[in-house]
Order: structure tokens, then C-alpha cells, then sequence
């Protein structure tokens, strides 16, 4: 899977870019928080992304953080949410901002956008504080105020994604290595740390 793309910016009119590395050119679809945040065009830029494969078509998206592309990862694994729809969701509001809603309950910000009903909103939150709370991020820690922990824990989040791909990588299967990380204290370590922790852990259990 393509995970990360550096290379010049040659191209950007939302939700779509381009960037060429090499004489190769890339065509991603982004969220309006990436497009904010990237630079002009003919400049550098590095984007996260995330590979979505089906039958006709082979896209691929692109995040400004790990934070934000681990969100979308989660939506798209929600019922009824393509990553289209997932897009638009990160387009229309902050990761902070949708956090404060699974945490709150609060589907109003959420059926403003088009193409999400009540029930798709109340679903959704549903599944993504049970998703994200198994996951490290504790939606009812959440203050008002507290964007900063926020950040903090859904960086927690992603790097226990990475640990957990990893882990497929050498033949785990998907409940097993999500057991595997999300029984360990994870807070403060890096992927690979995660990972090594995950697999001692497994081993003495064995």
C-alpha cells in the first residue's frame, strides 16, 4: 500500500491534486483541512494517504497528518460511510469538532452536512465512540478546551493503526493483532515499540 507521497505539488482544485515524483504523477482526492494546508503550487509538499481499491477504480487519498487520515480509516469502516462520504465529514468539520460530537451525542453538526440523515448521524457516533474508545481515544476525558488532548490521544491512535497493519503484515489476523495492541499500555511508545511490546506480550501469554 501506498502510505506516503513527497514530491512537488503540480496541480489543486478540490477535492482533487496532483504531485509528481520522479516524472510520475499522482492524482489524489482531499479533505478541505489538507487543501488548506498545502502549499502553492509548483512547491513540496507531503501527504499521508490512503489507498482505496475496487473493482473499477484504484484511488487514492491524501492527508496533511496521521490524525486526520486515521479518522478517515475509522469512518470508512462505519456502516454506510464510503469514503466519499467520509471526505465530506472531514471537510465540513475539525477532528476536534467531531470528536466533541461521538463524545457529546450531538448529531446536529453532523445532519448539516449533505447526504448524512438522523439515523446515518446517530449510527455513525454510535459506532465511532465504541471504535475510537477500544482504540485509545477516551471521548468522556474530552473538555471543552481540550484540543491539545485530543490531538495527542488520536496521534495514539494512529500509530496503534500502524502497529496493527503491521501486525497483519506477518500474518496476524485482524482480531487478534487489534487484541494484540489494545492490550497493552501503549501511551508515550512509537509503532515499532508498540509492536515489540504487543508480540512479547503475546509470547508470554502463549
Amino acid at each position: 500500500m501506498i502510505g506516503r507521497l513527497h514530491g512537488l505539488l503540480i496541480w489543486k482544485q478540490p477535492p482533487y491534486l496532483m504531485i509528481d515524483i520522479h516524472g510520475v504523477s499522482y492524482e489524489l482526492e482531499s479533505s478541505l483541512g489538507t487543501f488548506q494546508n498545502l502549499p502553492e503550487v509548483e512547491s513540496e509538499v507531503m501527504l499521508f494517504t490512503h489507498l482505496v481499491v475496487r473493482e473499477d477504480s484504484h484511488t487514492l487519498y491524501g492527508f496533511s497528518s496521521t490524525e486526520e487520515r486515521s479518522l478517515f480509516r475509522n469512518l470508512i469502516r462505519a456502516t454506510g460511510i464510503g469514503p466519499r462520504l467520509a471526505l465530506l465529514i472531514l471537510s465540513g468539520m475539525s477532528i476536534e469538532m467531531f470528536c466533541r460530537c461521538v463524545r457529546d451525542g450531538d448529531t446536529t453538526p453532523l445532519v448539516r452536512l449533505p447526504g448524512i440523515g438522523k439515523k446515518t448521524a446517530e449510527r455513525l457516533i454510535i459506532e465511532m465512540r465504541d471504535r475510537i474508545g477500544s482504540s485509545g481515544l477516551k471521548i468522556a476525558s474530552i473538555s471543552p478546551s481540550g484540543d491539545r488532548i485530543i490531538r495527542t490521544e488520536v496521534t495514539t491512535l494512529a500509530l496503534e493503526e500502524d502497529a496493527i497493519s503491521a501486525l497483519l503484515a506477518l500474518g496476524y489476523k485482524l482480531p487478534e493483532a487489534s487484541r494484540m495492541v489494545h492490550d497493552i499500555d501503549s501511551t508515550g511508545m512509537s509503532s515499532e515499540e508498540i509492536i515489540r511490546h504487543a508480540l512479547q506480550a503475546s509470547v508470554r501469554h502463549r
